[in-house]
């Protein structure tokens, strides 16, 4: 070993003396400059002849409000922060709406917080159709829009920035129960103060569409391929889906679970953001159960990009998400 690495020594030592000789290198050249931004975010994968592109939307970062996991106190919280090497006290949430190929149309399943919101967070949120268009997708290729439920980072994206259709040409589909309650004027008069400034935004946003808007049944293919179920408590109307085609099949869990480190790990606690905290739980381990006994692999809105893995049990409640691996050819 030391005769090999003496060898390798005296070879470097005569490539030097060689150099020697040669002429002076020419000025030094200018540094690459420094880098603004990410690349963009897409990540395309196949369910049997469809093809899912998983473009994001952006991340916001804050800190951890009181109460955001209602059922836990804020030393639990930090610790399953901290195990999964994330900051105690302060939370990243991701956003990632998908459009799928089906074969004979281009379909979004939801639509991210919108131009608008990339315009008011210098570009945090709101990435959506910009990383969309840098996957080859124009809005104007987009023949239908399917929404999960309504909660504004999945239907702010159907505006552009001064509110018209983002997606011109497309169909939007919504779910019959989601549209029940929230244009329901007598749920609005009731509502606690923290969820009429969501009522307002649902009549902003699918004012626009007027009466063009369709509803959709659960349980029932909504589109070739694309079958929506009824995964409640998150709202009222929420929704998954599950994409099949040929041998393929994903389950597209939405916000069943937000930030899988937390509610993944922890399918017990409730987010602030669920209506129902009880029921979101029922639902998340009705989904997670049957998500494990059938491998299948789940998408989530709210997983980090490309959010695709396996849910599996990890002891006799909990679950833990293992993440797709990344793979460089359709």
């Amino acid at each position: 070993m030391s005769d090999m690495t003496r060898r390798t020594v005296l070879a470097g030592a005569a490539v030097g003396a060689a150099g020697a000789g040669l002429p002076a290198a020419g000025p030094a050249r200018a540094a690459a400059p420094p880098a603004t931004g990410q690349a963009p975010g897409f990540y395309r994968y196949r369910v049997g002849s469809m093809v899912v592109t998983v473009a994001t939307d952006g991340a916001r970062t804050f800190p951890m409000p009181e109460g955001f996991v209602r059922n836990a106190d804020k030393a639990a919280v930090d610790a399953a922060l901290q195990a999964a090497y994330m900051e105690p006290g302060k939370m990243t949430i991701v956003f990632n709406p998908l459009a799928v190929s089906t074969g004979g149309k281009l379909v979004l399943i939801d639509t991210g917080n919108g131009p608008a919101a990339f315009e008011q967070t210098k570009g945090a949120v709101g990435q959506f159709s910009t990383n969309l268009a840098a996957a080859g997708i124009a809005p104007e290729a987009v023949d239908a829009v399917i929404i999960s439920h309504f909660h504004g980072d999945h239907i702010n994206g159907l505006l552009t920035a001064d509110g018209k259709p983002l997606y011109p040409k497309a169909e939007i589909l919504v779910p019959e129960a989601e549209w029940a309650f929230w244009m329901d004027d007598a749920a609005m008069a009731r509502a606690p103060e923290g969820l009429k400034g969501n009522f307002a935004n649902v009549r902003r946003v699918f004012g626009v569409f007027g009466e063009t808007v369709t509803r959709y049944p659960h349980d029932k293919e909504v589109l070739a391929g694309i079958t929506p179920i009824a995964t409640p408590g998150h709202t009222p109307g929420h929704t998954s889906f599950v994409l099949a085609s040929g041998n393929g099949k994903v389950l597209v869990q939405s916000d069943v679970t937000n930030h899988p480190a937390l509610f993944v790990r922890n399918p017990g606690w409730h987010a602030m953001y669920d209506m129902d905290g009880a029921k979101a739980e029922a639902t998340r381990r009705r989904l997670f159960d049957m998500a494990g006994a059938e491998k299948l692999q789940v998408q989530g809105f709210h997983f980090p990009f490309p959010s695709a893995g396996f849910v599996e049990k990890d002891g006799a409640s909990n679950y833990r998400l293992v993440p797709v691996a990344w793979n460089p050819t359709l």
